[in-house]
């Protein structure tokens, strides 16, 4: 086999390699022998069908199959051999005109990683923001899950519904005179000032008795998912079947006992749990953009452009797909395309920052076990249907690039882990606001350093995105039926009647997105 190098420019190699045919024909012969012995052929006893006509029958296909594993076994050769750090796949080219016979000839082109030395650790300070959790914050929480549990009774007969009343309703709504599809119910729950009806709904309804008739008129928000609804002025002929008045709450050891646990103590300390996992997200969020602006500021370096092309494909996917969440699509995707270059810009530094952190890890022996590997392997199978996740993790185990991607967030999350060990920590208490504001003082620092537009942060989410979902995991005890019930009880009104005149979707998950960039 020969192998020259064609090129050698900054982190790109070409080269030329050639495979002698009498390598791939000897691996041919060498397949021959060994499925001969199971050949059958009618004349023949089994085992004892002549090679020439062995070679006859499956000698395209052992030729085929013996070429690839050449050329594979070639690229191993031509990286040991060169000591090459591919960043991404090469790209290997057969000649053409080639066929059997005859010498293999391949072009090769490949991005190497360049050469990164460790940073020393030395005079590594960061500050820890620390947001405590007060009684105060315990007890809000409690009445949210009570507001999820709240209980009702009927009013005193000719009661006039009030704000925290709940009304059973019935409901006909009618554009331009005639009813819409999805604008009706029966016996419906409507909690009047809890917000879960398009605007206007709820507010018409103050004053209302049980056996009213009347009709309302409402406007459906412009963004409202429903394209012949959106905008438009409607009616709603309203008949009121019953008022209710909101029971008493009263945070007890019974309440607790109702949401499936011992006591209202097991219950606020559940609580207090979760909220203390939230602000200890949101420190290690600050204190992870605070270190890798650090990195940065110290190290640059030049990074293989397929890989910073890869990591900006991610990026403007996420983008693409957020436009398409706004209320002018078309608008957002212009937006975003002017400011294609500052996120192009903000690809290279997450390469960068990634193939730092990567030699950081490799220097101080920061690995991934094969236990956690396995443990994310099976984490992510669940997403896919029970008879396909076998074949996932069979595809994992045996594609070293699929299983790379894989184990990449969690390692990234070590190495910072590490590198908070060994940096001088202080801590100082602030609230949750002020904790936020610094997060969000940082992403303003890196806008203007950067170039990059403040209002969009979907590369700043993607940094934090294995760092979140590592909390999520963390925090979802099997034993926390509290919080889940709390959100059932939250999603049920929300959730009821299909043909309800809800709130507009989309600003939901706009709501939901900023969250999560928190």
């Amino acid at each position: 086999m020969q192998i020259v190098e064609t090129s050698n420019e900054g982190l790109k190699r070409a080269y030329a390699v050639t495979i002698p045919a009498a390598d791939i024909a000897a691996r041919v012969d060498g397949e021959i022998k060994k499925i001969a012995p199971q050949v059958r052929m009618p004349g023949f006893r089994a085992g004892k069908v002549p090679a020439n006509l062995v070679r006859k029958m499956h000698g395209p296909a052992l030729h085929q199959e013996a070429l690839q594993t050449t050329i594979r076994e070639a690229m191993d050769k031509l990286v040991a051999d060169h000591q090459l750090r591919p960043a991404m796949q090469p790209d290997v080219a057969l000649g053409e005109g080639y066929e059997e016979g005859k010498d293999a000839t391949l072009t090769v082109s490949l991005e190497v990683l360049p050469k990164v030395e460790a940073p020393s650790l030395e005079g590594l300070k960061l500050e820890k923001l620390t947001v405590p959790v007060t009684d105060a914050q315990v007890d809000e929480a409690v009445e949210r899950i009570a507001a999820g549990q709240k209980s009702f009774t009927d009013a005193e007969e000719g009661a006039e519904a009030k704000d925290g009343d709940q009304l059973i309703i019935d409901f006909l709504g009618k554009l331009d005179g005639e009813p819409f599809e999805g604008g009706a119910a029966e016996d419906q729950a409507l909690e009047i000032g809890a917000g879960r009806f398009i605007p206007g709904f709820e507010e018409q309804l103050v004053g209302a008795k049980a056996g009213d008739e009347k009709v309302i008129t409402v406007t459906f928000p412009e963004e409202y998912p429903a394209a012949n609804l959106a905008g438009k002025e409607t009616t709603f002929d309203i008949k009121v079947k019953a008022v209710k008045n909101p029971g008493e709450f009263v945070a007890n050891d019974d309440f607790a006992k109702s949401l499936g646990l011992e006591s209202l103590e097991q219950l606020r300390g559940l609580l207090k749990g979760q909220l203390e996992q939230e602000t200890a997200g949101l420190t290690r969020t600050a204190m992870k953009r605070a270190l890798l602006d650090q990195l940065a500021a110290g190290h640059d370096f030049d990074v293989p452009p397929s890989m910073v092309e890869a990591e900006f494909s991610q990026i403007w996917e996420q983008l693409s797909q957020e436009a398409q969440n706004e209320e002018n699509p078309e608008d957002a995707l212009k937006e975003i395309e002017a400011e294609k270059d500052d996120y192009r810009k903000i690809a290279e530094r997450r390469v960068r920052l990634g193939l730092l952190l990567s030699e950081i890890g490799q220097a101080n022996g920061v690995v991934v076990t094969q236990q956690e590997m396995e443990m994310l392997i099976r984490q992510a199978a669940q997403q896919y249907r029970e008879q396909d996740r076998q074949r996932f993790v069979d595809y994992v185990r045996s594609e070293p690039l699929a299983a790379a991607q894989l184990r990449a967030p969690l390692y990234e999350d070590k190495v910072v882990d590490f590198l908070f060990d060994k940096a001088e920590v202080t801590e100082r208490e602030v609230t949750r606001d002020e904790l936020q504001a610094a997060i969000e003082a940082e992403e303003n620092a890196d806008a203007a350093t950067e170039a990059k537009p403040a209002k969009k942060k979907a590369a700043k989410k993607a940094d934090d995105a294995a760092e979140g979902e590592a909390a999520d995991a963390d925090a979802k005890p099997a034993k926390k039926k509290a919080a889940k019930k709390a959100d059932d009880a939250a999603e049920g009104e929300a959730t009821d009647g299909e043909a309800k005149p809800a709130k507009k979707a989309p600003a939901k998950k706009k709501a939901a997105a900023e969250g999560d960039d928190a």
